[in-house]
């Protein structure tokens, strides 16, 4: 890893405020594969940036060796880039055979529970499989080589690194005192734990500070970022031990009751934030403080706050209040983006000679000038940053001033084990549709009610035993304490020792009675029964699965937003519910669920392949 940033700002007319859209033309048929992110514990994929659902095509066979690199989202536009000029390079001519290069999206955490858990790659396609790897850092390759084999990663380098900032809304940040002041991740801990949030800075109508983190179980920053937290509370700069973590615990939990959800990746709580920025909301309401990579700041403040891969002719729009960079003064953390040829099976010497000869073009000048036109910093000095760089696009690059060295593998290890203990508290109530189309096959030999219910059972281990679980089905005919049309599957409370009980009584759900869909009165009930049951202090949510349109209740679609955004409209919840429907199937009804969990502050999930149900399942209770 990099010791710090350079000092080269000058522009060079390789540079570009904005990334390029595709490859060349003679590429522009092979179609880009998004792998969607496991989550821990779960063993299954996820949905959105970072893994989010791919187009599912398959790639174009064009005569060359396929090399596949599995890559975090926010490098597959600019590994694209790269693997276009790899084929003008000398490294290329001198190759036996010709190759294509094409990465696909697979978050850093996924791709190590892959490689760790051995066996094939969980793609039906080969052609998918990938020779080379490229996570977020050297983090997870040494994860790999310790859990596994030294050999399976091979022998990784960084060709370009990028640092975990905090991105701040620039008004707010102001109002912290940037860019003159030097702010510190105590800074933020001290507005989390303040009563007065905001008010502690003359600044009451913004209500409490809000954080947002990632999952450090398949996220690189939320890794990152816990691993911060410990060298903030024990003053060093070097040197942190596993010790120095454990020791950290009581400020780390203090940093974390300030996380409104945690979740994959930072894309949809960008989205979500540059939807409401655009809208003329702003984003105090939401979230005041994300911890995330540079390039991701980038790429928000050029209008793509997922980091998706840019389609040709689309264009971008940049938001109306960038964020800025907070480099926190005790130092940051940096992603060090290295390459490798995987020691794999199914990678043969054709594809591992072409591995090898696209790794080395990655340190060429001529790629290390590609990377600044992406939002990534190059390793070679000589290179300069160019126009995206600069104040106007939010970054600094003569920071961070302080650089924290990645610690040793039992560290990030007892860092991972302690989060899982002090993340968060969170209470969730779970609401499944089990309308008469849940009978539907999904392809795989399942209904959608059968990958439902698993989906389900499967994510409870995700849970700690003090967490609150609850779970009801709806559909007509039914009747309960909870309402008509609602079945008590389990009411929400902690979930202790009853994992086992719950498992078993959602696999009931297979046997019930099957009817309409009263989608919009069950959300209702269950918003009332969350709410209610509402406390400061952890992450209140309702998770619904629904795979059609609303046929069957008395509530409409504008009463149940006015009713739930009441809350978010009027701002300062203390105890917000926040709802993360699920999109089953491609009868769903996309846009009332995504306006539904828009009008809470929570998050929609795409279930259109219905046969990945439980994957994406898994996905949503990440966040929590």
């Amino acid at each position: 890893m990099m010791a710090g940033p350079r000092r080269t700002l000058a522009g060079s007319e390789h540079s570009s405020p904005h990334p390029r859209a595709s490859r060349s033309a003679r590429l522009a048929a092979i179609s880009v594969l998004t792998i969607a992110s496991m989550v821990a514990l779960a063993g299954c994929f996820g949905a959105g940036p970072d893994g989010g659902d791919g187009d599912g095509g398959d790639f174009a066979d064009d005569g060359c060796t396929n090399v596949v690199i599995a890559t975090s989202s926010e490098k597959v536009n600019m590994l694209d880039a790269l693997a276009d000029a790899f084929k003008e390079s000398p490294e290329f001519d001198g190759l036996d055979t010709c190759a294509t290069v094409r990465p696909i999206n697979v978050s850093s955490g996924d791709a190590t529970r892959y490689l760790t858990a051995g066996g094939d790659w969980p793609d039906e396609n080969t052609r998918r499989w990938p020779t080379m790897w490229s996570p977020a850092s050297t983090v997870w390759t040494e994860r790999v080589a310790a859990a596994a084999s030294p050999s399976l990663v091979g022998e990784p380098e960084s060709f370009t690194h990028t640092p975990v900032v905090f991105g701040v809304p620039e008004t707010m940040a102001k109002a912290l005192g940037w860019p003159s002041a030097e702010i510190g991740i105590a800074d933020f801990a001290k507005l989390c734990s303040d009563p007065e949030g905001w008010g502690s800075v003359g600044k009451d109508l913004w209500g409490s500070f809000k954080i947002s983190k990632t999952n450090p179980n398949t996220s690189t920053t939320g890794l990152s970022t816990i691993l911060m937290q410990s060298y903030e509370a024990s003053g060093k700069t070097s040197d942190l031990t596993a010790a120095d973590v454990e020791a950290a615990a009581d400020f780390s939990r203090v940093f974390e009751e300030c996380v409104i959800h945690y979740g994959d990746t930072t894309g949809k709580v960008l989205s979500r934030l540059y939807d409401q920025t655009q809208n003329g909301t702003g984003g105090s309401g939401y979230v005041s403080a994300i911890a995330l990579e540079e390039t991701s700041l980038l790429n928000y403040n050029q209008g793509n706050p997922d980091s998706h891969t840019v389609q040709p002719g689309e264009k971008l729009t940049p938001p109306k209040e960038k964020l800025v960079a907070v480099y926190p003064k005790g130092g940051s953390m940096w992603s060090d983006n290295p390459v490798t040829v995987l020691g794999a099976p199914w990678v043969d010497d054709v594809q591992r000679e072409a591995g090898l000869a696209f790794a080395a073009f990655l340190q060429t000048e001529a790629a290390q000038r590609i990377l600044p036109e992406y939002g990534f910093r190059p390793l070679d000095e000589s290179v300069p940053f160019g126009e995206l760089f600069t104040e106007k696009f939010g970054v600094d690059p003569a920071k961070p001033t302080v650089s924290l060295p990645k610690p040793g593998v039992d560290v990030v290890s007892t860092a991972i084990d302690q989060w899982t203990q002090i993340r968060k508290p969170s209470s969730v109530l779970e609401v499944i549709d089990i309308s008469g189309s849940m009978d539907d096959p999904i392809g795989d030999g399942r209904s959608k009610l059968d990958g439902a219910i698993e989906g389900a059972q499967k994510t409870l281990g995700h849970f700690r035993r003090t967490d609150e679980v609850g779970v009801w089905a709806f559909t007509t005919g039914l009747e309960s304490a909870a309402g008509e049309n609602i079945a008590v599957v389990r009411d929400v409370s902690p979930l202790a020792s009853d994992l086992e009980s719950l498992q078993s009584s959602i696999e009931d759900l297979r046997f019930s009675n099957r009817q309409g869909t009263p989608l919009y009165d069950a959300i209702a009930e269950a918003y009332d029964e969350m709410k209610q049951r509402a406390e400061p202090g952890r992450i209140n949510a309702i998770v619904v699965l629904s795979d059609g349109q609303d046929t069957d209740s008395s509530t409409s679609l504008d009463s149940l937003l006015a009713k739930i955004g009441k809350s978010s409209r009027e701002g300062n919840d203390s105890a917000p519910v926040r709802i993360f429907p699920i999109a089953y199937g491609e009868g769903a009804d996309t846009s009332a669920l995504r306006r539904i969990a828009e009008a809470t502050g929570g998050q929609w999930f795409d279930a259109s392949d219905a046969a990945k149900i439980d994957l994406v399942f898994a996905s949503v209770i990440n966040n929590f």
